[in-house]
């Protein structure tokens, strides 16, 4: 397999131990990165490490702090981090199954592919990829990798498994925080019902490839064209989304509800918000014409 593996090891579930290997299964590559550059020049900018009353410093002077209170920090050199860091362990073993749809989303950080070593992890493999399946549990466990121990679930996808790294507990917000304003009044019914109906209307399987980041994709024309206009400066014409009307009412939802479910691009209540039109002025007629 062309791609590096995250992390080779093993899975042990019990007294079975199944050696597999973890691969990345996202990548960054819709992003466009950009670097600073000196215009006069067309040359790089570089930063310099500095320290405020000091100026520009050697690198072999600095060392990680952590702030413990406003300006004043616990300095830690890179023997004492190091001696904090977990030996990295070959081993996953799964500690804890859980319903799939009881984790939640918030939870899940990034996912791995995880596939057998050898041909004679295969079997073992399968077996514990079917079994997860056929119980519809996810797999928890702790991973050892580069002297920090991530918490991770392990669950069938396809022919394979899916590991997927999963958030602590302490590093997601809580919900009330930002919901508690929110109003817990049931919707109207007959608005219920339009807005499910026109869910189901547009529900349809999931393919990523549907999906482009318009933005990404201009942002590339721009920098071809202006690769070939040697520096001259062009400008994109980029279509800007609609503007969103905002309804203040139930009569508004109620219309632009059955307008969306009818198909129809604008609803009746916006329509007849707008301000009534200017009547013409009368057109002056224009003189006769003499006959000859």
């Amino acid at each position: 397999m062309a791609a590096r593996a995250y992390w080779k090891g093993q899975i042990r579930l019990a007294l079975v131990s199944i050696p597999v290997e973890i691969y990345p299964a996202t990548k960054s590559g819709a992003a466009i990165s950009f670097r600073q550059i000196h215009e006069p020049s067309g040359k790089p900018v570089k930063y310099e490490k500095t320290v405020p009353g000091i100026g520009a410093i050697d690198t072999d002077d600095i060392v990680k702090g952590y702030e413990t209170s406003k300006g004043n920090y616990v300095l830690l050199d890179e023997e004492e981090i190091e001696a904090v860091k977990l030996e990295s362990k070959r081993t996953l073993e799964l500690v804890q199954f859980v319903d799939a749809g009881e984790i939640d989303i918030l939870y899940y950080a990034k996912p791995y592919y995880v596939v057998p070593a050898d041909e004679l992890a295969e079997e073992a493999y399968i077996v514990l990829r079917e079994a997860l399946r056929k119980a519809k549990k996810v797999g928890l466990g702790q991973l050892s990798v580069r002297g920090q121990e991530q918490l991770v679930g392990l669950r069938p996808c396809g022919r394979g498994l899916v590991l997927e790294v999963l958030r602590y507990a302490d590093e997601v917000n809580k919900a009330a925080n930002y919901f508690r304003d929110v109003g817990n009044s049931k919707p109207d019914a007959d608005l219920l019902d339009l807005a499910a109906t026109l869910i189901d209307k547009k529900s349809g399987k999931f393919d990523a490839s549907d999906y482009h980041n318009h933005y990404v994709d201009a942002l590339k024309r721009v920098i071809a064209k202006k690769a070939k206009a040697k520096g001259k400066r062009v400008l994109e014409d980029v279509e800007e989304p609609a503007p969103v009307s905002r309804g203040s009412n139930v009569i508004d939802l109620m219309a632009a509800l059955k307008a969306s479910v009818d198909g129809k691009k604008k609803a009746p209540a916006a329509e007849e918000k707008k301000p009534p039109a200017k009547k013409a002025a009368p057109a002056k007629k224009a003189p006769a014409r003499k006959r000859a």
